[in-house]
């Protein structure tokens, strides 16, 4: 299967802007590829990578202390829970509902990973799933075919090329009911904001505890540079990685594939075949052993009477996804 770069029906009705233009938009740059939000992830994608090339050579030198690992710990599980429930499970599929403390609470973690305005991650993602390994979907690996060549070239697309092409999502058309909440869309305008609060949090604490600005260099080295870059290439593994290799033991109309030793580390979202099975599912790691935080979080905030109507997948409907035999990837 190869999918044509060129552009679409579905992606020119697009560019021709077909798409509710009385809505307000939700990034600064609304939809233009060369927006401020743009260039900021770009900067915010090459340093924290160059930081984490430089890692091991610098710990090796001069080590690195319990402090800056406990907030690297910390600030990567805030941010990646903020993603995988926020973000996805929540704003994007819907698999629960939150009270509006916990909706905002859950825009704000999910901003603090350094990954994109929300609502432009979420029209995104929407659109990943309308198309998911077919033409018009913004990162699939198999894009250019099924060659080794071409899925190597596709790797690399689906997990960063595509976020710095020309073609871009219409919030608009995917995310309408994101850019209608006022606060929603306000924190996604804010992203350079929190971008800045997310850098920074870690050395004013680095700093404070150890009362040196040695303290907060590190502390800002290991906890906001070497934290941003391990999120980022986990959470575009699942993008890249996920749709190439892993077990496939439900049915889906794509490639996704469950990749077990990324589970704990992307915090439940690379079991991402079952997610393609059954995309408002609460809970993707539903067979046994399979670590999922992100549905354990869901759970307690359910307990707590934070989130309500909470789509957990009952034992029949799994069954009905099944895969008359599971299938491995190729």
């Amino acid at each position: 299967m190869t999918i044509s770069p060129e552009v679409t029906s579905e992606t020119a009705s697009e560019a021709r802007g077909t798409t509710a233009p009385d809505l307000p938009s939700a990034t600064l740059g609304g939809d233009s590829k060369r927006s401020i939000e743009q260039i900021t992830l770009l900067l915010f994608i090459t340093v924290p990578f160059l930081a984490l090339v430089a890692a091991v050579p610098l710990a090796w030198g001069w080590g690195v202390s319990w402090l800056d690992l406990g907030l690297l710990t910390a600030m990567y599980y805030i941010g990646c829970h903020g993603i995988t429930i926020g973000f996805h499970r929540y704003f994007t599929h819907g698999s629960f509902k939150a009270k509006r403390p916990l909706r905002i609470a859950l825009a704000i973690m999910g901003s603090l990973a350094v990954e994109g305005p929300l609502v432009r991650w979420v029209a995104d993602h929407r659109k990943h799933h309308k198309f998911s390994d077919a033409e018009g979907d913004p990162h699939s690996p198999w894009r250019f075919g099924e060659t080794v060549p071409a899925l190597m070239k596709g790797l690399w697309w689906a997990h960063i090329g595509w976020m710095f092409d020309e073609e871009q999502t219409p919030q608009h058309k995917y995310a309408p009911d994101l850019i209608k909440d006022p606060a929603i869309r306000r924190i996604s305008r804010q992203f350079v904001l929190w971008t800045v609060v997310s850098l920074a949090i870690p050395p004013v604490v680095g700093g404070l505890v150890t009362l040196s600005w040695w303290g907060a260099f590190t502390a800002f080295f290991w906890g906001s540079l070497v934290r941003v870059a391990l999120l980022h290439h986990v959470t575009w593994s699942i993008n890249s990685i996920c749709h190439a290799v892993g077990k496939r033991p439900f049915k889906s109309r794509d490639r996704s594939g469950n990749v077990w030793w990324l589970a704990v580390l992307s915090c439940g979202e690379s079991w991402h075949n079952l997610h393609h099975a059954d995309p408002t599912s609460a809970r993707h790691g539903v067979l046994r052993g399979q670590v999922d935080s992100s549905a354990r979080l869901i759970r307690w905030f359910e307990q707590l009477g934070w989130a309500s109507d909470v789509r957990w997948p009952a034992a029949s409907r799994i069954e009905a996804r099944r895969q008359s035999a599971p299938a491995d990837a190729a």
